[in-house]
């Protein structure tokens, strides 16, 4: 059959961003403007990673972490919502969410400042890190600025992909798409479904090291997904694989037999941080936590030689394996 000049047309767009890469499906009339929405949506993950990155060392985030306790810091309004949404997850779970947490990061080394655990350095970011995040950090709206309460160092990297995610959807509903598929690394949201009306089907990864395979597939419209996990990203300490996930309330890396953790929410940016809170609680705590917040989770837990599947939401029906 002839392709008549109105139909859609699917375009796969892609770049490299944050020592990763965007991409995006998206069904869309002929005539648009496909330069100008590539550049577009390269320059909306460029102004996340610029902003919040703790790798570059002139991000509204890094200026942030070099300031004195008690001094005013104007941002963004971006990265000002960010910590918003990271501030209020923080408080909801109880700290399994910590975005305050990057001297530990960087302590066990997983951060800018070194590449193997330094004793001294958990040591004391342990100390500094005893008071929950929402008390050791104002935001001030109004006025486009934070302030610390003390010598702490922000970290955003269990949110600020999520949120590339939905700026890059916000670019493609500005140019007037409507179906479409957008990922950053392990986190995606669906915008409506493909334009014949299916959804938008993607992979839950199989949580093995050094090993890309699908456990099972999603189908998404309308909906973010993210998935945190111990698998791609650890160091080795006298045989015991940490995962580069912090748990702040422990000053440590999780270790808790969870291997990865999916959750489904309206936006990427609730997603990303919702998965990595569950993560940190853990099984029993993580569970409860999901449940009382009302989110759609699916926990990959190892048990000897198997992987024990707890879901709720559409994942309800997940089966021991």
């Amino acid at each position: 059959m002839q392709k008549m000049s109105s139909d859609p047309t699917r375009l796969s767009l892609h770049g490299p961003t944050m020592a990763t890469r965007w991409s995006v499906l998206c069904d869309v009339a002929a005539s648009i403007d496909r330069a100008a929405l590539h550049q577009a949506l390269a320059a909306a993950v460029e102004q996340v990673d610029q902003q919040m990155s703790p790798w570059k060392a002139d991000s509204d985030l890094m200026r942030l972490n070099r300031a004195a306790p008690g001094e005013w810091v104007s941002l963004p309004p971006e990265i000002m919502a960010v910590l918003a949404r990271a501030l209020e997850i923080a408080r909801l779970s109880d700290g399994a969410f910590d975005p305050t947490v990057g001297a530990l990061v960087n302590a066990w080394g997983f951060g800018a400042e070194r590449e193997d655990p330094d004793v001294a350095a958990i040591r004391v970011a342990a100390q500094a890190g005893q008071r929950p995040a929402h008390q050791r950090l104002d935001l001030d709206p109004a006025a486009s600025r934070a302030r610390k309460h003390a010598p702490l160092q922000v970290d955003l990297c269990g949110i600020a992909k999520g949120y590339g995610v939905d700026r890059m959807v916000a670019v493609l509903q500005h140019h007037g798409v409507a179906h479409a598929l957008v990922a950053l690394d392990g986190e995606l949201r669906a915008l409506g479904t493909q334009a014949g009306g299916q959804p938008w089907a993607v992979a839950v990864e199989s949580p093995e090291p050094g090993r890309r395979a699908a456990r099972g597939v999603l189908e998404l419209a309308d909906v973010a997904v993210a998935t945190s996990g111990d698998y791609r990203r650890w160091v080795d300490i006298g045989g015991a694989r940490l995962s580069h996930t912090m748990d702040g309330r422990r000053a440590a890396p999780v270790n808790n037999g969870v291997a990865s953790v999916t959750v489904l929410a309206p936006d990427c940016m609730s997603a990303d941080a919702w998965a990595t809170a569950l993560l940190v609680a853990g099984p029993g705590e993580g569970l409860a936590l999901a449940q009382r917040m009302g989110l759609e989770a699916l926990f990959l837990v190892r048990q000897e030689t198997r992987w024990v599947e707890m879901g709720l939401g559409r994942f309800a029906q997940a089966d021991a394996r």
